[in-house]
Parts: structure tokens; sequence; C-alpha cells
């Protein structure tokens, strides 16, 4: 039992910037549809990725953690950039428009939980369950964030794009550092 507590207070700071992403693009207003889809992908990548890295990890135990903060913060900077661009054009709002914007987000999120799959692995953890637990939770974090986006996007309107803006340079920054 203490081992599920133990991989649900991991999942809640694995989902973390799950959250503020979701937060972010909730402000463009996503349909219902994408929500739910998104964040069923975002929960997928939470389990794939921890399971992965366990399975990688007898063929890359060195520092792998930090190339996946630089990664995580090139995709925080490409998804900040073509917000960017997109609020330029005032007609239309940017929104994760195709599989290849999901999955940058999934990425983006998800990344963390592969170096803490090497780790788990390391500790001969169970890293199915841990999967499943970070999948769950991190779903509901995606969703969360993204319903109180919406919210907040209705009653602050541009202010909110704006400020997603700069969490998405926040974010890739503390990922470069």
């Amino acid at each position: 039992m203490s081992l599920i507590f133990y991989y649900f207070f991991m999942a809640i700071g694995l989902s973390m910037d799950a959250f503020s992403l979701a937060i972010i693009y909730g402000t463009n207003g996503i349909d219902k549809k994408k929500i739910i889809l998104l964040s069923i992908i975002v929960g997928i990548f939470h389990f794939i990725m921890p399971n992965l890295g366990g399975y990688l990890s007898n063929k890359l135990l060195t520092n792998f953690s930090v190339y996946s903060d630089i990664i995580a913060g090139v995709v925080f900077t490409i998804l900040g950039f073509e917000m960017i661009f997109s609020f330029k054009d005032e007609e239309t709002k940017y929104e994760l428009g195709g599989i290849i914007d999901i999955i940058l987000f999934a990425i983006a999120v998800s990344i963390d939980s592969f170096s803490v799959g090497i780790a788990l692995a390391l500790n001969n953890q169970n890293l199915v369950l841990a999967g499943i637990i970070f999948s769950i939770i991190s779903a509901t974090f995606t969703f969360l964030g993204l319903m109180l986006g919406k919210l907040l996007s209705e009653k602050t309107g541009k202010i909110s794009k704006i400020l997603g803006i700069i969490i998405l340079f926040i974010l890739a920054i503390n990922s470069f550092f």
C-alpha cells in the first residue's frame, strides 16, 4: 500500500507540468472532444515513457535526465513561438490542431517520466503499476488544466493568452537551466 502512495505522489509531481501547460492551451478555447483526446493521449504517454525508460535503462545508464530537460525546453520553446505567431493573427486562435501538436504536447509533459522510469528500473520497482498511476493522474491533471484554462479565457480574454505564452517561455528556460 505504501508503494501506491509513493507512486501517487510521484505522479502528482510528474503531472504538474501537464497541468500548467494544459491551462495555457485551455485559454485558446479547445473544444471538449480535443480536451478528452489530449487528456487520454497525455495519460498514455505517461504510461509508455516510464516503461520505455525502464526497458532501456540498461542501455542508457548515463545522464539522460540532462537530455530530457533540453528536449522539453526545445518543445516548450517551439510551442511558445507557435502561440506567438498564431496570436498575431487576430482571426485565428491557436489550438492543438493536428496529431503532431498533440504529440508534441504529450512529449513535452511526459519526457520526465522517461528518466523516472530509468530510476525506478534501477531500484527494481514495479513499472507497470507506476505507469498506470502516472497515466491516471496525468490524464486527470491535463483535463482539469484544460478546463480551468478554458474558464480563465472566458473570464480574462487576451490577458490569459499572453500569460500563457510567458509561462511557456519560463518553462522552457527552466528546462534548459
